[in-house]
């Protein structure tokens, strides 16, 4: 029999979330019984990103100047795409990065994991991060090209689902909602979080927000109610923020801005496994990040049973699901964040009803439930 050959693109991944998007479904396709009757083509901006011995089922093709400009990724996607579909008598083409590629009449679908488009526009951020400021204004624009084509549109979320619907003019049945698959805490970060509240100060709390600086992230709420805090006496809160001002020029604002509050610590980016170790030690968790994807802290840090401060927002609501220790807040108000960590010093926490979310079909869980869906 002769195998049918499958592209899975993902030529503009190079860093984070989005890049660990790519190696999951790479990893999960080259040990599947997919392999039996298909080729996996992947198409990479530089190979260098994947340890390609680790993937012997999987051919790579890199793009090295997918990033270089616009000009290049547009020339790509609806030009020479069509070109390569054809050579390689591609059976169906997976796009794990928004864009619609032009590949003729081949069965295709796109896994759009980029929410800008619903984000409120700030005019602050033009001096703050002016490149995302415009890729915003024009992503809307680079999601409806050849949308319509797609046998399916892979979302997070059951809200993104209804916006797409809405903004696209999708039909229902044809935008799959896939959540993505939650790495899961290994014991020992779990049992050191006993160990380290055990051993804690009654009276101080230690609470983490883990993020990159992007200004939806709205670091800065946390750090107005810091600054409303340090005016307060026999209230001991400290909070972590994976940020040092080096990183970007929204980040250095923020860091001068609010570094002479002592009780706030700008510790800078870190690696995964110091992540955990920072849930393991904290006594909570602030997400008051106004836009997500679907906002992985979230779900990992419900692992640890502990309270979260979070926005109070479709995403978050979704994401947290069902959870006994979440305190919704309006990410616009600093004053109420600080009434919360009052309350968190003082033990007196009022915890919200939360449900978990009631998913409409087509549903799938994993990519071994995706996959099978998108080439029966």
């Amino acid at each position: 029999m002769v195998k049918k050959n499958i592209v899975i693109s993902g030529i503009n991944l190079f860093e984070g979330g989005t890049l660990s998007i790519i190696k999951d479904c790479l990893t999960f396709l080259n040990t599947s019984n997919y392999v039996k009757n298909y080729n996996f083509i992947a198409l990479v901006h530089k190979n260098s990103l994947f340890d390609t011995r680790e993937y012997m089922n999987i051919r790579f093709i890199e793009f090295p100047k997918s990033r270089k400009s616009y000009f290049y990724r547009l020339y790509y996607e609806y030009i020479y795409f069509n070109k390569l579909a054809k050579e390689h008598q591609v059976f169906f083409w997976l796009s794990l990065h928004d864009m619609t590629p032009n590949v003729g009449t081949i069965p295709q679908a796109v896994y759009c994991h980029n929410v800008t488009p619903f984000n409120t526009v700030n005019l602050s951020d033009i001096y703050l991060q002016p490149v995302q400021f415009f890729f915003r204004l024009f992503y809307k624009y680079l999601y409806q090209i050849n949308i319509k084509r797609n046998k399916f549109v892979i979302v997070q979320q059951l809200w993104i689902k209804h916006q797409f619907k809405e903004m696209f003019g999708l039909k229902e049945n044809q935008i799959i909602t896939a959540p993505p698959e939650i790495t899961k805490i290994t014991q020992r970060f779990l049992e050191k979080s006993n160990i380290e509240i055990a051993k804690k100060e009654p009276t101080r709390k230690v609470f983490f927000f883990p993020t990159f600086p992007r200004t939806f992230k709205n670091i800065e709420v946390i750090c107005k109610a810091m600054e409303l805090m340090s005016k307060l006496k026999n209230i001991d809160i400290n909070v972590m923020i994976t940020i040092d001002g080096s990183e970007n020029k929204y980040a250095k604002t923020i860091v001068e801005k609010y570094q002479h509050i002592k009780t706030l610590k700008f510790i800078g980016l870190i690696k995964r496994e110091e992540v955990y170790e920072y849930y393991s030690k904290c006594d909570g968790l602030i997400f008051p990040s106004k836009l997500e994807s679907w906002g992985l802290p979230l779900s990992e840090f419900k692992q640890f049973n502990k309270p979260m401060f979070v926005s109070n927002l479709p995403y978050a609501k979704e994401t947290v699901g069902h959870y006994d220790f979440v305190c919704f807040f309006n990410p616009d108000d600093a004053v109420q964040l600080s009434k919360l960590f009052i309350n968190a010093a003082k033990n007196k926490l009022l915890f919200h009803e939360t449900k978990a979310v009631q998913y409409e079909q087509p549903f799938v869980k994993g990519w071994n439930e995706l996959f099978a869906l998108l080439i029966k």
